[in-house]
């Protein structure tokens, strides 16, 4: 059992996403940033789609009632089990009334704002359409479909294995993936199909300034500041299928990225579509952040989101060589 200490804004449980429920207006929901929380449940031998906690505002405080093992994934920042340090990307062992704080910061350039609390079996809330992920629109998954509450507690799932590498790290996928442009970070993007309805000067300006992420952003999208998209005539659509990554440019000219909870309808014009493998970036950018959106084409996509495989490959392959290691040794924990 996990109970929240902080008076905590906008933390919820969630997994890889909910999918397959698109056609009754139900979102993907799930982790913003799927490649943190997929190597967390890696790193600590749990099923690769077991819930974790989301965590965007700081500090934030837990405790412990039964001893596990954990992980801190995802942004970098400074955080420490009762009064001992803990480094991101690494497995500890936790025991039962421990406390573990997490706080903003940390030595990293690279700006980041989610970080992912993973532990040995999950957070084990119900299951909802296929997902334990917070549907906060729906209100309903994760933890009584809402953000987490100081005083909530949650249960925690059994764990895969009884043998875990415990004191194994990994490199961020942020250090070994980097990707800027002008040293603004990047995020690569296909053209979506009403591009070329768009001004000439507007596509110039779309890939050549940088873009920067409002107050008006959250989980549903992410509203741009920058310069002014037109299109070359009046546009209107009738509403229509979008998934997380489409970049929709309504009337004001201002683009809206849609994130993991958006809609699964709309009618605005698209310009781009954010690809598949850096969503896990642009769900990590800081509100108030710029980013640059790079021109990729479709092959150039698919060779992107083989190096997220490749690198999870290496985990995984990672994980497995700590693991032998540790039962050759003759140890049981």
């Amino acid at each position: 059992m996990i109970e929240i200490l902080s008076s905590t804004a906008l933390a919820t449980v969630q997994d890889l996403g909910r999918f397959g429920a698109l056609g009754w207006g139900v979102s993907h929901s799930g982790a913003m940033d799927r490649l943190a929380l997929t190597a967390g449940n890696i790193l600590l031998g749990n099923d690769e789609n077991c819930a974790g906690i989301e965590i965007p505002i700081f500090p934030f405080r837990v405790r412990f009632h039964q001893a596990c093992d954990l992980v801190l994934t995802g942004a970098d920042h400074l955080a420490r089990l009762d009064d001992v340090p803990v480094w991101p990307w690494l497995t500890i062992h936790a025991g039962a009334g421990q406390i573990l704080t997490i706080e903003r910061g940390g030595p990293s350039r690279w700006q980041a704002s989610r970080v992912y609390l993973c532990v040995a079996g999950g957070i084990d809330v119900p299951l909802a359409l296929g997902s334990r992920s917070t549907q906060l629109r729906g209100q309903f998954g994760g933890h009584q479909g809402r953000t987490l509450q100081q005083g909530d507690r949650l249960p925690v799932g059994v764990a895969a294995q009884a043998l875990r590498p415990v004191g194994m790290g990994i490199v961020p996928p942020a250090l070994t993936m980097p990707l800027e442009v002008d040293a603004t970070p990047a995020i690569r993007v296909l053209r979506a199909a009403e591009y070329a309805a768009f001004t000439d000067q507007s596509c110039v300006e779309f890939w050549a300034k940088s873009w920067k992420i409002t107050s008006q952003s959250d989980r549903y999208g992410y509203r741009l500041a920058g310069p002014m998209i037109e299109p070359k005539y009046p546009l209107e659509l009738r509403s229509h299928g979008i998934v997380p990554g489409v970049i929709q440019v309504p009337h004001g000219g201002q683009p809206i990225i849609q994130m993991r909870d958006a809609q699964p309808s709309g009618g605005y014009p698209k310009i781009g579509t954010v690809i598949d493998a850096d969503l896990w970036r642009l769900g990590q950018a800081p509100i108030g952040s710029s980013v640059r959106f790079v021109e990729v084409t479709w092959a150039e996509a698919v060779r992107a989101l083989q190096d997220v495989t490749d690198w999870l490959d290496e985990v995984r392959r990672m994980v497995a060589l700590g693991l032998t290691v540790r039962q050759e040794a003759g140890h049981d924990q």
